[in-house]
Formats: C-alpha cells, structure tokens, sequence
C-alpha cells in the first residue's frame, strides 16, 4: 500500500509530497520545495525516523518553488531523478526564474532520466504511471497511482481552480486540454494532490470547479 505524506514549504505555499511503499519501506519525494536549512531539515528527520529509501527525485514540473530542494535530496540520498524533458530549459534557467521572483538560486544538476506516459516508476510492487498534462509548462506531468485511486497533480488542477498559463510558454488551451482528456477521465473518487493547496477529488472539481463549468 502507497502512504503519502504532504509538506508545504517555501515562500509560495508549495506542497512537497513523500510516497511510500509499507513494505519495501520504498519512496519517491516529488516536487521537493524546501527552501532553507530548516524545511531541508523536517523532509530529511521524516525520511530517516519512517526509515525510508529514498528510489526517486520526480518533478511534475520545474517552475522554480517546485526544484528548490531538489540538489539537496540528490546529494543527501542519491535516488534516480526524473523531470519532464521539455522543463529542462527551466532547470538550466533556474538563477533567472529565481531572479524574476526575488530570491537567489541556482541548481548545478541536471535529470538522470526523463517522465513518459510509457514509464512505470515502482515503490515495492506498486506502480507510479504518468500522465502528460502541459499547459501550465510545456512538458508537465501528472503521477497516478491507480492503486490507491490518487494523482499527484502538480500545479495542473487544484482545489476550485486550474494552474496559471501566464507564466514561461504556459498556453491555457492546452491546458484545459489536458484536464479534459487526462483528468476528469479519471473515476470521479479518485483524490487529488496538487502542487498547491488542498486535497480534493476529481468528481468535486467535476461539479464545483468554476473554471471548468
């Protein structure tokens, strides 16, 4: 069974999540947004007091709140990290997405492998798929886990609203796209974790979303 564990970190609210496997005690951090010694400090305490082994770094995306912590969970735990080859260009542009918000920062690693829709990430026996949601960046994805009825949906669909397509090459057609086809496709009851925000279900965002009825 995959456990998730939610943080929400940095300057602009951004939730970091923890996946794990019960019993291979397996994990993946996702979208790690921890931004000082002190939220580096509660993501590492959680990982070594759950005992965890930590299997992959996954960006859904790489606006800058998302990759602010991602060097640090490399060097600390060495997993696999995966991101979206098109969102390449904004690790390498990190100092100036940092520059563009206020803050300094600058990432010096690059992803050892790329997300696909063809990609099954596993945690023990449990399955991590990938669905291809750009709009927000071009090359986001969101992680679903069928076995527990969830998706990680990155900054795609939130709780009563959408991601921002003002941002580098966000395109709001494609956005709505994506939603359309790739989430609410999904059975109603499955829970939504997104990048900012509170958890919600893809049936209430269904019926109550208002940029989407």
């Amino acid at each position: 069974m995959i456990q998730i564990q939610k943080f929400t970190f940095n300057i602009f609210s951004e939730n970091t999540f923890i996946l794990w496997d019960d019993e291979s005690r397996e994990s993946a951090v996702v979208d790690p947004g921890c931004s000082d010694i002190s939220e580096e400090k509660d993501l590492e305490n959680f990982i070594i007091d759950n005992n965890l082994k930590v299997k992959y770094l996954i960006n859904t995306h790489c606006h800058i709140d998302h990759i602010l912590g991602c060097e640090f969970i490399k060097k600390k735990f060495n997993p696999i990290y995966f991101a979206p080859e098109l969102d390449t260009p904004l690790i390498e542009n990190a100092s100036m997405q940092a520059s563009f918000v206020g803050i300094d920062f600058s990432i010096s690693i690059l992803p050892d492998e790329y997300l696909s829709e063809e990609k099954i990430l596993y945690l023990g026996k449990m399955g991590l798929s990938f669905l291809f949601t750009p709009g927000h960046t071009p090359g986001e994805y969101c992680i679903y886990i069928p076995s527990i009825k969830t998706c990680i949906t990155g900054d795609v669909l939130f709780f009563d609203s959408i991601g921002r397509t003002d941002l580098w090459e966000g395109n709001y057609d494609v956005l709505i796209k994506s939603i359309n086809e790739k989430l609410l496709s999904l059975p109603n009851e499955t829970m939504i974790y997104p990048g900012h925000g509170e958890v919600s279900t893809i049936g209430r965002e269904k019926k109550l979303n208002p940029f989407l009825n």
